[in-house]
């Protein structure tokens, strides 16, 4: 079994490396460096000299799960070669947006807790209710990262309409999940491309780890995320994909991912 990751032990990782970067692993075949092509297993094998360029850069690694279900059998193979390979230290987090009806919810929750055993947390979208999220939090030592105010521009279309009582969609999800598990179990994304919302959502949730997505290539600012999000714990994840993975398609792709990594190396 996977090492169990608390609030205290993530800051602790956090504040060793100066960093609370996650890498995300969204791993698209058609992006691969063309010298990776002659490998066994293309996909692992970028994966692979990604986290050894920047294992020591990150405390965090975020495979999206569509780019790899999306090939069938051997993407689901190169993520479980890819899970085995990421450093028991590092908190692994499933980006696979589940979230259904109780009995559904509860397969989804073994699917990838029981039998991907090296995932510490999944992302779980709360828009069914209260019963299509609580399967999830039946694991002790995993966390669910819940939804609640993404990066992409449709966040506006939901999220960020008003209820009866003026507020928006988003902090109604804060409030209510956050009466379901307590912050050693759950975390919330808000996305870096709503900056002028973080102190909002710490007035709403100011002990919870927050996995930040948006910084990058979709523009989200860091500063403002760190001078806003951060709590007593740091509680933060910075996730950046995107802008590290795809630093090169050469045959130098690791070493300027690591550039990359760095330059987002802050906390």
């Amino acid at each position: 079994m996977s090492k169990i990751h608390t609030p205290d032990t993530l800051h602790r990782q956090i504040l060793s490396k100066g960093s609370c970067l996650c890498v995300g692993l969204d791993t698209d075949p058609a992006r691969l460096p063309k010298h990776l092509l002659r490998c066994e297993d293309p996909v692992f094998e970028f994966n692979k000299q990604i986290i050894d360029a920047t294992k020591d850069l990150c405390v965090a690694y975020k495979p999206n799960l569509a780019f790899y279900e999306a090939q069938g059998l051997s993407g689901w193979r190169s993520l479980e070669r890819t899970l085995a390979y990421i450093p028991e230290e590092h908190f692994v987090i499933a980006d696979a947006k589940r979230g259904d009806i109780g009995n559904t919810s509860r397969l989804y929750a073994r699917a990838f807790f029981e039998a991907l055993p090296n995932i510490d947390a999944l992302t779980v979208a709360p828009y069914m209710g209260e019963d299509s999220v609580t399967p999830f939090l039946a694991y002790p030592g995993k966390w669910v990262i819940v939804l609640a105010l993404t990066s992409n521009p449709g966040s506006s279309d939901f999220q960020r309409t008003p209820q009866e009582n003026g507020e928006p969609l988003w902090e109604k999800v804060l409030r209510r999940c956050a009466e379901w598990a307590p912050a050693e179990q759950m975390m919330f994304v808000v996305g870096a491309t709503h900056p002028e919302t973080f102190a909002e959502v710490r007035r709403i949730v100011p002990d919870h780890f927050l996995l930040v997505p948006g910084v990058g290539a979709q523009g989200g600012d860091m500063e403002t995320v760190l001078g806003y999000g951060r709590n007593e714990r740091t509680g933060l994840l910075i996730n950046v994909s995107r802008d590290i993975l795809y630093a090169s398609d050469g045959e130098d792709f690791a070493e300027k991912a690591r550039e990359k990594a760095l330059l987002y190396r802050m906390c």
